[in-house]
C-alpha cells in the first residue's frame, strides 16, 4: 500500500527549497536617500572672501551643523544612499573670522568660471493705475 503522504511531503520540500534558490531575482525596491545640504560646485564658486553670513547661508543654505563651542565654523554634510549601489558623502566646512567669510575647504570644489550660469535679470513692471469708477 503506497503512502499518499510521502510525494506530497517530496512535493513540499522541492517547493521549499526552489524558493530558497530565488535568489537576487526578486528583492524589495529600496528607496534612494538623500541626507543633508547637497552643496555644488557651483555654489561653491559663489562664494568669496569677506561674505557676511546671511550672505552665505543664502548661496549654501542653512547649515546641517552649527557647533555651538565654535559658533564661526559651519559644517555641511551630505550623503547619497541609492537604493542599490555604494553610498558617497561629501563635507564643506566654512569658517568666519570678525563676522565675515574667511576660508572654506572640504570634498567639494568650486566650479570653473565658464560653467557658473549668469545671475538671472529681473525686471520690474509697474502696474497701470486702476481705472476709476470700478
Amino acid at each position: 500500500m503506497r503512502h499518499p503522504i510521502l510525494p506530497a511531503a517530496l512535493l513540499s520540500v522541492a517547493f521549499l527549497l526552489a524558493g530558497c534558490s530565488a535568489g537576487n531575482l526578486l528583492s524589495p525596491y529600496r528607496i534612494d536617500v538623500r541626507q543633508g545640504n547637497d552643496v555644488t560646485p557651483e555654489m561653491v564658486a559663489q562664494l568669496k572672501p569677506g561674505m557676511t553670513p546671511d550672505q552665505v547661508r543664502f548661496v549654501l543654505g542653512t547649515p546641517l551643523v552649527v557647533d555651538p563651542f565654535h559658533r564661526d565654523r559651519w559644517d555641511y554634510f551630505y550623503r547619497f544612499q541609492p537604493g542599490r549601489g555604494e553610498a558617497t558623502q561629501k563635507r564643506l566646512t566654512v569658517l568666519f573670522r570678525d563676522g565675515r567669510l574667511a576660508e572654506y575647504r572640504g570634498d567639494v570644489e568650486p566650479a570653473p568660471a565658464d560653467r557658473i550660469e549668469p545671475p538671472t535679470r529681473v525686471i520690474e513692471i509697474e502696474r497701470a493705475p486702476a481705472a476709476e469708477g470700478s
